[in-house]
């Protein structure tokens, strides 16, 4: 989020738990599995986002798992499946 950038916006807590706002978690680029660093000091509360360190699927190289060159018939690898 830049300077510039302001947003307002309300949420419910429900039990221990409150929700993010979308405007806020897309400008923060929040995803799963990422955590959030809670501060409250003198009478203000600061939030950090702690990304984790890798996204789904960050590493995966596509052209690894995609045409190795062998032909299949996948009606018959299918059909064959469990076939002894």
């Amino acid at each position: 989020m830049t300077e510039k950038e302001a947003f307002v916006s309300e949420s419910k807590v429900s039990g221990n738990q409150a929700n993010i706002p979308a405007e806020i978690r897309r400008s923060l680029e929040i995803d799963d599995g990422d955590a959030l660093r809670w501060r409250y000091e003198d009478g203000e509360l600061t939030v950090d986002v702690v990304h984790k360190t890798t996204r789904t699927f960050d590493d995966w190289e596509p052209e690894r798992y995609v045409d190795d060159g062998d032909e299949t018939d996948v009606v018959e690898e299918h059909d064959a499946f469990g076939v002894n």
